[in-house]
């Protein structure tokens, strides 16, 4: 089955408004839907912010429902100008920026234990242009994250989930794939109002991105 993990609700939303829900329950304090649209059918799972919300619906879905396509959607904020608010881009890889085993294993931040590189690739419908996605448990506006974001990792878009879902369907063998819409842009302002003032169009935007992605599911099925 093909499964959406959803960080807030007002993101799931921007595809379960265009859907019909055939189900509607809660496991595990999550709300886990059953839907279909554009003619297929899907599991989405409402996670709640944060990495370790995030990982927990994902291994829902993959455990309890048997999940055997993981797609990540939601708002994500931009570290480069070039990278303009309410656009929609495809994650090619992700790490997990606050994940810091350096002084044990003598290995860059953002490695995790059981890997080499700090980076994990995804899997991709090349219908956007791809970003490398940092993920990290803090919403801000510290110029020292940025910073290491920007010129150390590379990265370039950040968020508080991507990394840690991608960390679940790698051990599970599960195919994983991300699209980011830009809700803020690092450097004109604050992310916070930024974010307030753009969630709309955004939303908006990756809306009508959706029949796209669902045809190219489709297609792979």
């Amino acid at each position: 089955m093909l499964a959406f993990i959803i960080a807030m609700q007002n993101e799931a939303d921007a595809l379960l408004s265009l859907s019909r829900i055939l189900s509607e329950k809660v496991v595990c304090d999550k709300k886990v839907y059953t839907a279909e649209y554009c003619g297929t059918e899907y599991l989405l799972v409402v996670g709640g912010v944060g990495k370790v919300n995030i990982a927990a619906a994902t291994q829902i879905a993959v455990s309890v429902y048997g999940a055997d396509k993981i797609v990540n959607f939601g708002l994500s904020g931009s570290l480069r100008p070039e990278i303009p608010v309410a656009e929609v881009f495809e994650v090619s890889h992700a790490v997990q920026y606050d994940f810091d085993l350096a002084q044990l294993n003598g290995t860059p931040v953002g490695t995790l234990n059981e890997y080499e590189e700090p980076y994990l690739p995804l899997d991709r419908t090349h219908l956007f242009p791809a970003v490398k996605l940092g993920t990290g448990d803090r919403f801000n506006d510290s110029e020292a994250d940025f910073r290491f974001l920007h010129d150390t990792l590379l990265a370039d878009v950040r968020d508080m989930e991507g990394a840690a879902i991608v960390q679940v369907c790698k051990h599970a063998n599960v195919p994983v794939y991300a699209y980011k819409v830009i809700s803020d842009v690092a450097g004109s302002g604050s992310t916070t109002e930024q974010y307030l003032a753009n969630t709309a169009r955004a939303v908006q935007n990756f809306q009508a991105s959706l029949p796209t992605i669902f045809a190219a599911f489709r297609e792979e099925a």
